[in-house]
C-alpha cells in the first residue's frame, strides 16, 4: 500500500498500520524533494510514478481542505487505517479513509464521513455524525447525538455538548466549550464558544 503525504500525521499513520495490520507500506508520495524517506519508508513523486503498483492508498494528510482536494483528484482505493488502541464499537460505521488513532473512542450508531480523522484519545460519543473530512483532534469529546458538517476541524481538547449541529468548514479553536449550534465557514473559541471571524 502506499500513503499520499509525508507529514507529522503520515508518521502517526505508518505507526498506526505497522502496529495494527501485516500491510507493507511500500511508498509515499509527497511534493517535496528535499526528503527521500520518512520514518524508513522511501518518498515518491506520485505525477511520474507508476500507477498500477498502486493498490491500496491512504491520504496521511492534516490539513481537511487538502484530503478533499487530493481525494477528488486522484482515484484511488482508499482503506481506512485503525490504531490497535482505538476503541470502536462494532455498531459504529467509519467510511473509507477515516483514521481512528490510539485511544480513541467511537460508540454506538456513530456515523463517520470519508477521510475523516479522529484524532488521539477523541471521544466521539453515541449517535454522533461526522461529515465527510472532517478532523477531531488530541482530547476533544463529542457528547451524544452531536452532528458536525464536512470540512470542519474540532480543536485539542474541546468539549461540545450533547445534540449540538456545527456546520461545514468550520473551526473550533482549542478548549472551547460549544453549548450552541454553530453555521457554516466560522471560527469559535472560548467558554462558551463564540466567533471571532466568518
Amino acid at each position: 500500500m502506499y500513503l499520499y503525504g509525508a507529514s507529522g500525521h503520515c508518521k502517526v499513520i505508518i505507526d498506526s498500520i505497522e502496529s495494527s495490520t501485516d500491510k507493507i507500506i511500500k511508498g509515499v508520495f509527497d511534493d517535496n524533494i528535499e526528503i527521500d524517506k520518512i520514518l524508513n519508508v522511501p518518498i515518491y513523486n506520485f505525477e511520474t510514478f507508476d500507477k498500477t503498483k498502486i493498490h491500496e492508498m491512504f491520504i496521511s494528510v492534516g490539513n481537511n481542505a487538502t484530503r478533499k482536494m487530493i481525494s477528488e483528484s486522484i482515484s484511488e482505493n482508499y482503506i481506512s487505517v485503525f490504531h490497535p488502541k482505538a476503541t470502536i464499537s462494532k455498531y459504529a460505521f467509519i467510511d473509507e479513509g477515516s483514521c481512528v488513532m490510539a485511544n480513541a473512542v467511537i460508540n454506538a450508531s456513530a456515523k463517520i464521513g470519508k477521510h475523516c480523522i479522529v484524532n488521539t484519545g477523541a471521544i466521539v460519543e453515541h449517535d454522533c455524525e461526522l461529515g465527510d473530512f472532517v478532523h477531531i483532534s488530541p482530547n476533544a469529546s463529542l457528547a451524544g447525538n452531536v452532528k458536525i458538517g464536512e470540512g470542519t476541524h474540532i480543536g485539542i481538547g474541546a468539549q461540545i455538548i450533547q445534540g449540538i449541529t456545527i456546520g461545514k468548514w468550520v473551526t473550533i479553536g482549542a478548549g472551547t466549550v460549544v453549548i450552541r449550534d454553530i453555521p457554516d465557514g466560522s471560527l469559535y473559541v472560548g467558554n462558551p464558544a463564540r466567533q471571532i471571524k466568518k
